[in-house]
């Protein structure tokens, strides 16, 4: 993708976190979902880690390669027309390699977080704010302002004693924005007047993930909650159809799993494109 099409989509991007109203992302795994959620009208295209390696064979948490997690998030930037944030984890041990690769693979933004999935549970703060500020110097050297979505698992990973919980994720938000983070995202999070302190307290736009049990996006808008994402839940609900549709038909014998389905020619004239 050349340099002017980066810029105006990075800044197309960027802009959707101004507050203005809420950027709400259904996360993506492969082109032709990227596809039909362009057709809904999203602003912007949000990758999720876990649906990506799935579809390539791989468990959630880095265990997929770097190069195949960016080929196919080269291959959903080639097709849409909107923006593409890529989740791109902890960054591969290389934030600032990991966005010069993502913007050469035709992303304008990255989830970059600060879980280990071991113990401890987190990197230090120091270490994260090292990262972030790694990824901002590789963006900048490009000359595209990459959106920065810093993520950390304090609720995710259950870190701490419950009651802290919220103070330790407002330190480390706020210290990832002041290392050139444009968004936090805080996963794990469904209390709404935790959700409504967090936003308020951390002074810059903050990313929920929507699941299960937690506030809707209108009530998360309320709450002052910029963007909101829906990480692997889509593709898991995909997946839950597909075993479904196996389950009928070893059961019933029967084919009422493909009502509703996207028409053939609809989804044949997206990928066309």
């Amino acid at each position: 993708m050349d340099l002017p099409t980066l810029k105006q989509r990075a800044a197309a991007l960027r802009k959707l976190h101004d507050g203005t109203r809420i950027l709400v992302l259904a996360n993506v795994w492969d082109v032709a979902s990227a596809l039909v959620v362009e057709a809904t009208g999203a602003p912007a295209i949000a990758t999720g880690s876990a649906g990506v390696a799935a579809v390539l064979g791989y468990p959630d948490g880095e265990v997929i390669s770097r190069g195949e997690m960016l080929d196919m998030v080269a291959r959903i930037a080639r097709a849409v027309r909107i923006p593409v944030t890529a989740d791109l984890e902890s960054g591969y041990g290389d934030a600032g390699g990991t966005v010069e690769a993502a913007l050469r693979a035709g992303a304008v933004g990255m989830n970059l977080e600060d879980g280990t999935g071991e113990t401890p549970p987190l990197v230090t703060i120091a270490e994260h704010v090292e990262a972030i500020r790694a990824a901002r110097a590789a963006a900048d050297r490009v000359g595209v302002h990459f959106v920065i979505n810093a993520r950390t698992d304090v609720y995710l990973a259950q870190v701490g004693e419950e009651k802290d919980r919220l103070a330790h994720s407002i330190e480390r938000g706020r210290a990832y924005l002041a290392a050139g983070a444009d968004c936090v995202f805080v996963p794990g999070l469904r209390d709404a007047e935790t959700i409504g302190k967090l936003a308020k307290a951390l002074g810059g736009p903050l990313n929920i993930l929507g699941m299960p049990g937690g506030p809707d996006v209108r009530t998360l808008a309320s709450l002052g909650v910029a963007r909101v994402s829906t990480g692997p839940f889509p593709m898991r609900a995909a997946l839950a159809v597909a075993k479904h549709a196996a389950e009928e038909l070893r059961d019933r014998g029967t084919y009422t799993f493909a009502e509703g389905g996207i028409p053939g020619p609809e989804l044949n004239k997206l990928l066309a494109r």
